[in-house]
């Protein structure tokens, strides 16, 4: 089986410019500033500034190319020498080692009782097991990312909890969850012709908890060609780990697609797959569908797919009430890969606060011939035009979990399969809803299905039905489709009865 490296990208093309660390540099801050609104002014002085790389050299011969995966992988963080862990605080930090694909080290702080203390590079804090190297380390590299721990399942041992490491990726576990999707800090130009730009969080605070605290702060510094910006997370561990964010952003000069809260995930083939692969696993996926809540209060599912070439759908929303790539199929007998256990993989969900006003949630999929990428992105974007000058401000929570009953309240899509159809030149869709209303119904009293194509004169729908499910519970929707065009329809389809919408809309996109 492959291991997946800490941090895939959204697309083997891009591997090399994402999986790049992060530049050390360092701010001249006095003691007693602390606070994100410090953050934000140094970020605003930056973005009067012509951009600088700041990336503090890792010599070439740590970098991939030289050094391998299980090199670098062999450099162990000795979890004796973690951050707070002597002062039996409820937070402890461990660091990443640069080299590899991580070019870059950033400045990390702690800020305690009013004072911001520089956290220095400790080579004694790292085993480097069968490595010879550690003589060659510069004493004063720096550190990649930094890791974060918390005693979720018992007081007594620390779980790994949240990773801050390449670009402004960061990945969160809920207690029951394995690391799987990521999200960012920003996206910018994500599946444009002109080329992705990719960011960096170039310095960390620590804010040191308390005690009893039940939560962790930490403050980041974000720069890049075109943007700069200042972030404070607020970290909240449990069943469902929750990060607040609060963003506040700088452009530099005018961007084409700005991209808030994105969410970066793997979609190799799934149940509802037609590209199909040597592979003995049913479905290998970190998440299989895009959720969308609407201000209106329709709730929208989007089957994820590995599609033959690039596929960027864009779905308007005014005032969106969330969004989010979610791993609903939970039986591992739908995956059979003892590692990776992708049924543990988490469902991430953004919730905007206030009013994000109108724009578009954009799902792009990117073909891929492996499980070793990142291939699906997800992220908001502002209809206005953003320019240079402008203040960006965003805040919103991620959370990160197994499942959420709540997410939608009503019936949901549980399964997405299709075939080429009975009838030799249709595509045949067959879909299971199912949820504890819905699964109430009498069979006497079967719910009705909505469907529809768009464009309309783009397809003919044929033979759809509905039917009880026995060994779900819930209720089965099959219909076939004949296509009049090669250009592309847009399929939805949800069950309602006389009292309206019982469950959320499927939503699907056929590209020839």
């Amino acid at each position: 089986m492959h291991i997946h490296p800490p941090l895939r990208t959204v697309g083997a093309a891009l591997t090399a410019i994402a999986l790049g660390a992060l530049a050390s540099i360092a701010l001249p801050l006095p003691a007693s500033a602390f606070s994100i609104d410090d953050v934000t002014a140094r970020a605003l002085t930056l973005s009067r500034e012509e951009y600088r790389d700041h990336r503090k050299a890792v010599p070439k011969w740590m970098l991939v190319g030289s050094m391998t995966y299980d090199q670098w992988r062999d450099i162990r963080f000795d979890p004796q020498k973690s951050l707070w862990r002597s002062e039996g605080l409820p937070f402890q930090v461990q660091f990443f080692h640069p080299g590899l694909y991580y070019d870059r080290t950033v400045a990390i702080s702690v800020i305690a009782d009013g004072k911001v203390t520089p956290v220095a590079f400790d080579i004694k804090s790292f085993d480097y097991g069968k490595n010879d190297f550690a003589s060659r380390i510069p004493q004063d590299i720096g550190y990649a990312g930094l890791r974060i721990h918390a005693p979720m399942r018992s007081k007594e041992y620390f779980d790994e909890l949240i990773v801050f490491l390449g670009a402004t990726y960061f990945r969160a576990l809920g207690r029951d969850n394995v690391y799987g999707l990521s999200a960012r800090g920003i996206a910018i130009d994500t599946v444009a012709p002109s080329g992705e730009e990719f960011p960096h969080f170039v310095e960390f605070w620590l804010e040191r908890p308390a005690l009893d605290a039940d939560r962790l702060v930490i403050l980041a510094l974000m720069e890049g060609p075109s943007i700069t910006g200042s972030y404070r997370f607020e970290i909240r561990p449990g069943a469902s780990t929750v990060v607040d964010v609060e963003s506040h952003l700088f452009p530099r000069k005018p961007i084409a697609k700005l991209g808030i809260a994105p969410l970066t995930s793997m979609f190799f083939f799934g149940e509802s797959s037609r590209r199909r692969f040597d592979d003995f696993r049913p479905e290998v996926h970190d998440s299989d569908g895009l959720l969308l809540r609407f201000a209106e209060g329709e709730w929208l599912w989007r089957p994820l797919d590995n599609p033959p070439r690039i596929n960027a759908s864009s779905l308007h929303m005014k005032s969106p009430r969330g969004f989010g790539l979610l791993q609903r199929d939970r039986q591992f007998a739908n995956y059979q890969d003892l590692e990776t256990r992708m049924e543990r993989r988490p469902s991430t969900w953004v919730e905007p606060k206030g009013d994000w006003g109108s724009g578009r949630v954009e799902l792009d999929e990117i073909p891929s011939d492996t499980e070793l990428v990142d291939n699906i992105v997800a992220y908001w974007v502002p209809d206005a035009p953003v320019k240079p000058g402008q203040r960006l401000d965003f805040s919103y929570t991620v959370s990160f979990f197994l499942d959420d009953a709540g997410l939608p309240p009503g019936g949901r899509v549980v399964a997405t399969r299709q075939d080429g159809g009975a009838k030799g030149d249709t595509n045949r869709f067959v879909l299971d809803f199912s949820g504890t209303d819905l699964n109430a119904l009498p069979d006497t009293q079967p719910p009705a299905a909505v469907l529809s194509a768009s464009p309309e004169d783009a397809a003919d729908m044929l033979d759809h039905y509905v039917v009880r499910n026995p060994e779900t519970g819930g209720w089965r929707v099959a219909f076939q489709l004949r296509r009049k065009s090669d250009a592309p329809i847009e399929l939805r389809a949800f069950l309602k009865n006389e009292n309206g919408a019982l469950t959320e809309t499927w939503s699907y996109a056929i590209i020839k």
